[in-house]
């Protein structure tokens, strides 16, 4: 079974960068929306925000997204554990689908090697803070201390 960090003591730093992550990603999709409005949703001769290539489709996507990572990062509890694992998986896996389809007409976010890099880098960072932000109580976050700092071959209490 995996182990998840319990109440990691910089999981505030986590949730400011999971937060960071979102508002650069809603800001380049109500930039995106602005430059591409009246444009075909899925054109794949979209405009560049922020160094990324967009078009209408993707700018629309990121609005969501960057709005779902900014809620994720304001949660307390472990629903923002819960979306950072989640959406470093899907910036991830978006990421590979999208690189293996760059130069075809399949390419209907209108990726360019940009866009894949920096999707990469925000699904690996999300999916770290996804890691280390669980909260539980006071004893889980113990338990795992105890378990963490046990020496090897000592005898378990």
């Amino acid at each position: 079974m995996a182990h998840f960090p319990v109440n990691h003591p910089a999981r505030p730093i986590y949730r400011v960068l999971s937060g960071l992550i979102g508002l650069y990603i809603l800001v380049f999709g109500v930039w995106g929306t602005a430059s591409t409005l009246g444009d075909p949703l899925f054109e794949q001769d979209g405009d560049w925000v922020l160094g990324l290539r967009t078009n209408l489709a993707f700018s629309l996507v990121s609005v969501v997204f960057g709005a779902f990572l900014l809620v994720g990062a304001s949660r307390r509890g472990n629903l923002g554990h819960y979306m950072n694992l989640t959406a470093g998986i899907v910036f991830l896996v978006t990421s590979i689908l999208m690189m293996s389809v760059m130069q075809t007409s399949a390419n209907f976010l209108n990726f360019s090697m940009s866009t894949v890099i920096v999707s990469m880098i925000f699904g690996l960072i999300l999916l770290g803070t996804g890691l280390y932000d669980k909260v539980g109580p006071p004893e889980h976050a113990d338990e795992a201390r105890r378990h963490r700092n046990h020496p090897i071959g000592a005898p378990r209490p």
